[in-house]
């Protein structure tokens, strides 16, 4: 099993509308491509120097492939939105994960 983790550290200028988008929206999006099992949104509790509040979206997918396939056929799209929407006021990193065991 392979985690796609994308932390994303938000302004607090836009904070409500991006939170809004993210549970109503881009999550739902994401889940829509077929690509991924499931979903989870969580807070990380440290202040950043840089101000804003940093969470960390968690997608599950069955394979490195499944991954790479989203890459070429979905995330050009659906980064877009995100991009157009918040600019500057989103700073985004990503991380691939494998799950070893879970206990």
């Amino acid at each position: 099993m392979i985690l796609y983790n994308v932390t994303i550290n938000i302004h607090e200028s836009v904070h409500d509308q991006w939170m809004q988008w993210m549970q109503e929206k881009h999550i739902n999006d994401v889940l829509a491509t077929g690509k991924f099992s499931a979903a989870r949104m969580v807070k990380v509790l440290v202040e950043e120097e840089m101000g804003g509040t940093t969470y960390s979206i968690q997608y599950t997918t069955d394979s490195k492939a499944t991954l790479e396939r989203y890459y070429e056929e979905d995330a050009p799209r659906l980064r877009e939105e995100g991009l157009r929407l918040f600019g500057d006021k989103m700073l985004a990193f990503r991380t691939e994960l494998e799950l070893i065991s879970e206990h």
